[in-house]
């Protein structure tokens, strides 16, 4: 059942009395919008009890904190809940907000899939400033406690020897790091930064369901999550004024510097990502943008004299914090786990020696132990000697023999969480037998199994599934340390859960934003959209990331995005020319089309069209252009390109406008979904041309943003170096298809048209040659004129020019030198003796130039890799010249 149209265009009755009271209307409104959500619950499916309704009372009105989401719903209708959808899906293409699905088949925390789009419910959660004002203060205390466990446990750990916390819940846990102690944040909270998922009782009260302190995901995904449905329903989100999520980001952001040793003077913070393999990739690179802190790998980072250090062209940079989101057992392999590739070597050991300062510090992660949940009330009583404001499902503990009893009779009805590793089972998901199984495990190892009340879930109305209805939901709060306490985030993460069992593992199917309403003061003030905030520029942040890994993204991207657009181009004359000359294969200009063909099999290396005839050729090229177009499994295909654009991009997004994800997400809607044929060939056809389009204008705009939005740093020279590489490269494969065999005049007029046309070039070529046929005279455009921006003359220039703008640079480094061998190799050719033809019709002196120069610059990216590009090797000493390590 879908929405009815409400509001006041389903009102029947003259004008006067469509509007004849607020009350009249809210009653109708409210008495259509319950019937649809209530009809369309969920149900059939076992999951969780919903008892507490966000939306409406007991007696089935709006309740008061949502009359303005009510109205909004009835106003618009289904049309316009519709146009709404539609709306909120393009914010989050162009913004590039993405979730990676983990493959559970690939080892460690960086296995993953491709990304997809997120999900995002378009209506949000709203609370109450009362409900909010609970909610707060519970967090902060919250917060308070578990950093009064976590110090304790990594210092005197006073709660183990006085038999208040069981040493085997601890110890056994693999979230309590050995390594870790004795490490500590001088002068400051132990726990940085505290996520914590929420949900509501029947009664109304909050419910925590989890704690998660080992890498606190999704504050990321809040702020994007709250300027996207912002700007989607501008009109409710200025009649309810939220409060505004961004001055958590300036809390966390001064929470980090100030986290730096003490003898740090501008102190340089660092966000450690796993990659872009990471499940929540997005939210880490869109949090270290908010926050203005390079975003950076294991391969940015080494420890070199007992400190931590950045790898920078040419230099290294110091690091005094790291934002980790690496679990920690893979942040060193040379103290923790041994096989990974996500750590710095030597970085446990420099924050033993007060160099570093890394958060959440390592060990954080004991603070998620299920057995842990079962002391923290009486752990409230006897650190803060306060109760606890916010209630915890009760948990059960088989170390206690009563507790043991209780936990075995009542398997079907709890969740059983392992206290050794992250095992959870649902109970009312479990068979006969399989109950039978788990009861004897428990009974074997009672101490390492607890079994938790059920969670209870609050519903609300979503929008995720194209038709409003009503489903679970729950919150992910965070909060962030400060020198006098804890900070809120004053909103957080919603999220609509999963149908049936699954939602009591928290798995969701759509995020929701949480919008607190202001207090009456606060509503008084101007409320403005939110929009990605600047970061203060303080010595801190003003210096950008050039590590050997996100220059070459940067160089790649460069590379790939020229890729997409010289094949752009050249699928575009193709096509052109086979509607052209497909109904007259008898003519000699009918030539241009095998021609064409076997310039993109050069290119790409597939040598379209050497094995078949002239009229074969043309009868494929439908085929053949529909595949280097969509194909992503096609070497050089068009939509293969696009794909390691984003990539490369994504990798260093970070370091990238806003612009740039808008472009590239309207390019790949277009090639992405397109490697099904069509049914007929003139849809196959349309489907072409817009592709070829839209990627050669989505590439063009990239162009125009790098060139004039991007700070002329290292990483725009680099990424220049890889554009003029791939432009020289692509330039001599096509001349080298099209002009080296000799062939008629009326042959030869066409191709060098059709490659001029690919050039972006054939404008100056008619006005220099007023419509006569010269090799000469497009070698002289296309290889030596410095002034034309698509020659190669003029590629060499430009990368002779970025090369000096790299540090290390004497102008006889190898890559500069390589530029000179080419430039000379070039100036001793003359145009004119390019033209002749040998005793063959073949064009020997201009193959042989191609040829060369083609190598020389596949040469020169590959010296730049290896010397610009490559994180150094070999043994480095890590703790300095005057401490060495004796190996017995």
């Amino acid at each position: 059942m879908a929405l009815d149209p409400v509001g006041s265009s389903a009102i029947t009755g003259p004008a006067s009395d469509r509007y004849d009271g607020d009350r009249l209307l809210a009653g109708y409104r409210t008495a259509r919008i319950q019937e649809t959500l209530f009809d369309l619950r969920p149900g059939g499916s076992p999951g969780p009890a919903i008892g507490y309704d966000e939306f409406l009372d007991h007696d089935g009105n709006v309740r008061p904190a949502w009359t303005e989401v009510a109205d909004t719903l009835a106003d618009r209708g289904r049309a316009g809940l519709n146009q709404l959808r539609s709306v909120l899906h393009s914010l989050i293409d162009n913004d590039g907000i993405t979730y990676t699905e983990v493959d559970p088949l690939r080892d460690g925390p960086s296995g993953g899939l491709e990304p997809r789009p997120w999900s995002l419910d378009a209506l949000p959660v709203v609370l109450s400033a009362a409900d909010w004002d609970v909610l707060e203060a519970g967090l902060v205390q919250r917060s308070r406690l578990l950093d009064a466990v976590l110090a304790d446990l990594y210092g005197p750990r006073r709660l183990l020897t006085d038999g208040v916390l069981p040493p085997e819940l601890v110890f056994a846990h693999p979230g309590y790091v050995r390594a870790a102690s004795g490490i500590e944040i001088p002068g400051h909270h132990q726990l940085f930064m505290h996520g914590c998922d929420l949900s509501r009782l029947p009664d109304g009260r909050f419910e925590v369901n989890a704690d998660w302190t080992q890498a606190p995901s999704g504050a990321g995904y809040a702020l994007a999550d709250r300027r996207v449905v912002a700007h989607a329903i501008p009109d409710l989100y200025e009649k309810i004024a939220p409060r505004p999520t961004t001055p958590f980001a300036q809390a966390l952001r001064l929470a980090l510097i100030d986290a730096a040793p003490d003898v740090a003077q501008d102190p340089v913070v660092v966000v450690l990502s796993p990659g872009i393999y990471s499940e929540t990739a997005f939210d880490q690179a869109y949090l270290a943008t908010l926050l203005g802190f390079p975003l950076v790998e294991s391969a940015d980072l080494v420890v070199r004299d007992g400190k931590l250090w950045m790898r920078s062209l040419g230099t290294l940079k110091r690091v005094d914090v790291v934002l980790r989101r690496v679990d920690a057992l893979y942040t060193d392999p040379l103290d923790l786990r041994a096989d990974s590739r996500l750590g710095v070597v030597g970085l446990v050991e420099a924050q033993r020696r007060g160099t570093v300062t890394v958060v959440n510090t390592l060990g954080s992660g004991i603070l998620e132990s299920p057995g842990l949940l079962r002391f923290l009330p009486e752990l409230a009583e006897r650190l803060l000697g306060e109760p606890p404001l916010l209630h915890t499902a009760p948990v059960y503990w088989g170390g206690i023999a009563a507790e043991l009893s209780h936990l075995l009779a009542n398997l079907p009805s709890l969740l059983i969480k392992s206290t050794v590793g992250s095992e959870t089972l649902i109970g009312p998901a479990l068979s006969t037998t399989q109950l039978a199984e788990l009861a004897a495990q428990i009974q074997s190892m009672p101490w390492q199994w607890v079994g938790q009340e059920l969670p209870q879930f609050s519903s609300a109305p979503t929008d995720h599934a194209g038709v409003l209805s009503s489903a679970g939901i729950g919150m992910r709060l965070f909060t962030v340390a400060q020198r006098g306490g804890y900070a809120p985030m004053i909103g957080g993460v919603g999220y609509v859960l999963a149908p049936g069992p699954a939602a009591y593992m928290l798995k969701t199917v759509a995020a929701k934003d949480i919008w607190v309403r202001p207090t009456a003061r606060a509503r008084a003030e101007t409320i403005t959209l939110p929009s990605v905030p600047t970061p203060v520029k303080t010595a801190a942040g003003t210096w950008g990331v050039s590590s050997p890994r996100v220059l070459s993204d940067l160089f790649w991207m460069g590379r790939y995005g020229e890729r997409a657009e010289s094949m752009a181009r050249l699928l575009i004359v193709a096509r052109d020319c086979f509607h052209v000359w497909r109904h007259q294969q008898n003519t000699e200009e009918s030539e241009c089309v095998p021609v064409l063909m076997a310039a993109l099999g050069r290119i790409t290396g597939t040598d379209i069209g050497a094995d078949h005839d002239h009229a074969e050729v043309i009868a494929i090229a439908p085929s053949t252009l529909w595949s280097m177009t969509v194909d992503p499994n096609r070497p050089g295909s068009l939509v293969q390109s696009v794909d390691g654009l984003g990539l490369a991009a994504r990798s260093v997004r970070d370091q990238l406008s806003n612009d740039t994800w808008m472009v590239l997400a309207s390019v790949e809607r277009e090639l992405v979904h397109r490697s099904e044929p069509p049914q007929s060939l003139a849809e196959a056809d349309t489907l072409l041309a817009s592709a070829h389009a839209r990627t050669l204008a989505g590439m063009m705009t990239l162009a125009g943003v790098a060139s004039e939005s991007m700070v002329r740093d290292v990483g725009w020279a680099m990424m220049d170096i890889g554009k003029r590489i791939e432009r020289g490269l692509w330039l001599t494969k096509l001349l080298e298809a099209t002009l080296i065999t000799g062939r008629s005049a009326a042959a030869e007029q066409t191709i060098i048209e059709a490659t001029l046309v690919a050039c972006e070039s054939s404008v100056i070529y008619r006005r220099r040659t007023v419509g006569q046929v010269s090799v000469a005279a497009v070698t002289e455009l296309m290889l030596f004129d410095a002034n034309n921006p698509r020659s190669l003359l003029y590629q060499l220039e430009r990368l002779r020019a970025d090369l000096k703008e790299l540090p290390g640079s004497s102008g006889a480094s190898r890559p500069e030198r390589l530029v000179d061998e080419i430039s000379t190799r070039l100036r001793r050719s003359h145009p004119d003796e390019l033209e002749v033809l040998d005793a063959d019709g073949h064009r020997d002196e201009l193959a042989e130039l191609l040829a060369a120069i083609h190598v020389e610059l596949r040469d020169l990216a590959e010296v730049i890799t290896e010397t610009q590009l490559a994180v150094p090797g070999g043994m480095q000493p890590l703790w300095g010249g005057d401490e060495r390590r004796v190996v017995p």
